[in-house]
């Protein structure tokens, strides 16, 4: 009966690392392993400027394209 009154079950709270969330044997976990991106910040330090608002990091966009990439094909 949709008047019934339903007991909310959804009161439950699981915390999760992005550790647990990610299979060992994950593709992302082997890129990353195999793959080191830091060669990014020597090619791209001089257009960036010391002042003014920081900017999104190179290497977690780079990474983001690089993974869409891969599961997208």
């Amino acid at each position: 009966m949709m008047t019934k009154n339903q007991v909310n079950k959804r009161e439950q709270m699981e915390m999760l690392t992005i550790e647990q969330l990610v299979p060992q044997d994950h593709l992302v976990r082997k890129l990353d392993a195999a793959i080191d991106f830091l060669f990014i910040y020597p090619l791209v330090e001089d257009p960036y400027s010391l002042f003014g608002r920081s900017s999104l990091d190179l290497v977690v966009l780079d990474k983001m394209s690089f993974i869409q990439y891969t599961e997208s094909s």
